[in-house]
């Protein structure tokens, strides 16, 4: 079994390279298309990201889970006749919801704020199709651990989605007209990446065999998965439609309401997730990780992962809310030239543990098989958010949309960790850390602030912004190890000694 601390450094690794080029082409849109136009593509696209989950969720994480173990009883023919199902069958599956949605699009008129969001759902619809043979395939090298594939032919559709983005804009073009082409970006990207993880798929190795009764196998299997991440994605086109709905009941205009709504969505939300690029690459590793020890019944190796991911997530998680905390009003002007974005950024960084923790406590009970279970938490965390951003926005505005979101992850992934006691019998013993986590939060981000405010009076603005970024990283990780609630210098010393190790492998073949 490769190690697992290699898998999550490459996931990492390529993440971040997408995460930068995508926050370069995410603030090349925002200054693009302007805040009204880059909320009319945000409510669109969260309609679309709900019939993309039907493509991309219930089939290719099964395909991941059944792959890992052909692999340990070494039967290549049948993974052969489930790639080949599993590609007939989403095929099918796109092109019904397309055609469904162009049927249908009158209902979509009445359900959007602005008609024109409805031009740009069409424009994104033939992505679904490309996507679906692009999950199929994704799929098959997650479940061989090929995670090398993996990362690149998702690098490489960033990179062509911003090149046709870019070309295909036009700048004297109207609001509705670029919002349109963003869409048509996306789509032509999904077409070629599409392809592109194809070769890579036979380069590797993969095969194709005529299909036999993997269709109701993949269908039993995937059907409950992919029902319970549809009914938990459909929060998001409910939040676009609510909250700009909300806002304009408090007394904003429409053109304020979209405007906020695009500066929350589209400029502060992607940097809140921004601790999710190290959490999502230990969840993707874990999938076949724990699916593996599943097969071979290691209970001592399931523990040892349940527990080190969600002690890493906390890490992670709480040490990025000081230094959005402190400078997040200096990293909305300089990132996006808007004040309003680092505003709501520094007021709303604190979503971001319970935001890692979500993430990493469902990741762990659905490689472990409780999918429905993790639904089920995250449908009544969504309910108090959803009666949050009803009542809220009269009171707080945009920041109610914030507030809903990260009450729904505090219950959400409390009642995970309640599932997973009672599902593994581990004694997680973390509450302590999390208590001493949060506290720590507090004075690095005072300093975070004080460095930022002091430096930004005689320094450009990046500059202010990465020296209290590292003087608050610094702090953070001090008081770490001053109150023992991680035991940073233990994982450097245990990176160190596998380096060696390894080092001296290369060298004695």
């Amino acid at each position: 079994m490769k190690s697992l601390v290699k898998t999550v450094v490459l996931i990492t690794g390529f993440s971040v390279l997408i995460r930068i080029f995508g926050f370069l082409f995410r603030i090349y849109l925002s200054r693009t298309l302007g805040a009204e136009a880059l909320g009319l593509y945000q409510v669109a696209f969260s309609v679309f990201m709900v019939l993309m989950t039907i493509i991309s969720s219930g089939l290719p994480f099964i395909i991941s889970r059944m792959c890992a173990s052909f692999r340990i009883n070494g039967d290549k023919k049948k993974q052969g006749k489930l790639i080949s199902s599993a590609l007939i069958l989403g095929v099918f599956e796109s092109i019904a919801i397309c055609g469904i949605v162009v049927l249908c699009q009158n209902l979509f008129k009445g359900l959007f704020t602005d008609e024109a969001c409805v031009w740009i759902l069409l424009a994104l619809l033939p992505a679904l199709v490309f996507s679906s043979v692009y999950s199929v395939f994704r799929g098959a090298l997650w479940g061989q651990d090929n995670y090398f594939a993996l990362c690149v032919s998702e690098f490489f559709e960033q990179i062509v989605r911003i090149l046709v983005c870019v070309l295909i804009l036009v700048p004297t073009a109207s609001n509705l007209t670029k919002a349109v082409g963003v869409a048509w970006s996306l789509t032509i990207a999904c077409a070629v990446s599409a392809i592109f993880v194809v070769l890579l798929y036979f380069i590797y190795g993969g095969s194709l065999s005529k299909p036999g009764s993997e269709y109701k196998e993949l269908v039993k299997r995937s059907t409950p998965i992919t029902g319970v991440r549809v009914a938990g994605s459909l929060a998001q086109p409910l939040i676009a439609l609510i909250v700009p709905s909300r806002l304009i009941g408090a007394g904003y205009t429409s053109s304020q309401a979209m405007a906020l709504y695009g500066v929350a969505v589209g400029m502060t939300m992607p940097l809140l997730f921004v601790p999710t690029t190290l959490i999502g690459s230990l969840s993707t590793a874990l999938v076949p990780d724990i699916s593996m020890a599943l097969v071979k019944e290691d209970k001592n190796h399931i523990e040892s992962r349940i527990r080190s991911s969600i002690i890493f997530t906390i890490f992670v998680s709480a040490l990025a809310v000081p230094l959005f905390v402190g400078a997040g009003e200096l990293i909305g002007e300089f990132l996006f030239g808007n004040p309003l974005s680092g505003t709501i950024l520094a007021g709303s960084a604190w979503i971001m543990i319970p935001m890692g923790l979500n993430n990493i406590t469902s990741s762990l009970l659905n490689s472990l098989g409780y999918e429905i279970k993790s639904c089920m938490n995250y449908f009544i965390g969504a309910t108090i958010m959803f009666v949050l951003i009803w009542f809220l926005p009269s009171i707080c505005g945009i920041n109610s949309l914030f507030w809903g979101m990260g009450v729904c992850m505090c219950v959400t992934s409390g009642l995970n960790f309640l599932m997973l006691k009672r599902k593994t019998g581990i004694k997680l013993k973390i509450f302590k850390s999390i208590c001493f986590l949060v506290l720590i939060t507090v004075p690095c981000s005072a300093i975070v602030s004080f460095v930022a405010t002091l430096c930004s009076i005689v320094m450009p603005s990046v500059v202010a912004i990465i020296l209290s970024c590292m003087v608050g990283g610094v702090f953070f990780v001090l008081l770490c190890m001053v109150f023992n609630v991680v035991d940073v210098k233990g994982y450097l010393n245990q990176l160190v000694s596998k380096f060696k190790i390894n080092k001296k492998v290369k060298k004695s073949t």
